[in-house]
Order: C-alpha cells, then sequence, then structure tokens
C-alpha cells in the first residue's frame, strides 16, 4: 500500500455510508482524527484514528453487514492492508479498537449503552463483553491504552455535517508516521 493508493481508495468508497451511521466512511475517519488531534494525541494516534476502519474500505462487504450477521473483521483487513507502511503506534491501535469497545463494556458501566445500534450488533459479531481477566489481559497490552483512547473517538465521530480539516491535511501526519 502506498499513499497514493489510502488516497485512491478514500477517493473510491469514502463517500460510502457508514454502516448504519449518518456519517460516510471519510466523514467518520476525519472527525475521528479530528477528535484525536484537538485532545493533543501523538501524529502515530491520529493516524492511527483516520485509518482505524480503512479495513472497511480495503475489505469492502456491502451496505451494514452486521445486519446480515457478518463481522468483516476489519481491524484485522485494515492492518493488513496498512502493514509495511507504519509501526506498532499506528498498526496496535488499529488492530485493538475492536477489543477496546469489548475492554469498554466490562469497565465502564455506561459505555454499552451509548454506543449506536450497529456497533451493539457488531459487539455481538466481535464476542461480546470482555470478562474481568480478559478486561485485565487486553489492558495490559502495548498500545492497548492508545486503543481505548481512539475507540471513545470513533464512538463520538458520527455526526452528520461536523466540519474537519480534509484528508490532506491528516495525511501529511501519517507521513511523518511512515515506517
Amino acid at each position: 500500500m502506498t499513499f497514493d493508493e489510502i488516497k485512491a481508495l478514500f477517493k473510491a468508497r469514502g463517500g460510502c455510508q457508514y454502516s448504519g451511521e449518518p456519517v460516510t466512511q471519510l466523514e467518520h475517519a476525519l472527525q475521528t482524527a479530528q477528535l484525536a488531534e484537538a485532545a493533543g494525541a501523538s501524529d502515530n494516534l491520529i493516524t492511527a484514528c483516520l485509518l482505524h476502519d480503512f479495513g472497511h474500505m480495503a475489505n469492502d462487504q456491502g451496505e451494514t453487514p452486521t445486519l446480515r450477521g457478518v463481522d468483516d473483521k476489519h481491524q484485522f483487513h485494515g492492518v493488513s492492508a496498512l502493514k509495511g507502511m507504519f509501526g506498532p503506534a499506528v498498526l496496535t491501535p488499529i488492530r485493538l479498537h475492536v477489543d477496546a469497545k469489548r475492554y469498554l463494556c466490562a469497565t465502564d458501566a455506561g459505555y454499552w449503552a451509548g454506543l449506536s445500534e450497529d456497533s451493539k450488533r457488531s459487539l455481538a459479531l466481535q464476542g461480546g463483553t470482555y470478562g474481568a481477566e480478559d478486561a485485565a489481559k487486553f489492558i495490559a497490552q502495548p498500545y492497548a491504552a492508545d486503543a481505548v483512547k481512539l475507540r471513545r473517538w470513533d464512538d463520538r465521530a458520527k455526526v452528520a455535517g461536523v466540519r474537519t480539516p480534509d484528508l490532506a491535511h491528516f495525511l501529511e501526519l501519517a507521513v511523518r508516521c511512515a515506517a
């Protein structure tokens, strides 16, 4: 994968609706990265936020796969597509952001109630809420705390009409993170 290929994929599929949400894939990616940038996150974490759902586009499963009972395993497809471009500070939070949802459901009593309907469906397909032991194992992993931050921004990045910097702005940061 190259930066030109990333841009091309966002151009080709970024306008697609983000499953069950009032934003497109591109709007969701930009909103997530913007929230990270506003919080003072590192360039690596902002890049992970921008590309955390890249696997939805790299392995297109059609509209709202959760309604068909499909877990598209987008976190793994995204990391696979981006491997070689970035190091673990970008790739690991991407890989762990699904498990971060499972962790947050186990450790934050109000978290599940705030999830969108599609996110609740995907949680069930992704293995459900962690038990205490699995939650402890998850958070002990390198970059798990970054994955939790990414997840919280991910959950908030589904608002129609939010103005964000453009893709080029965030890709400039991503270039600085390239391996």
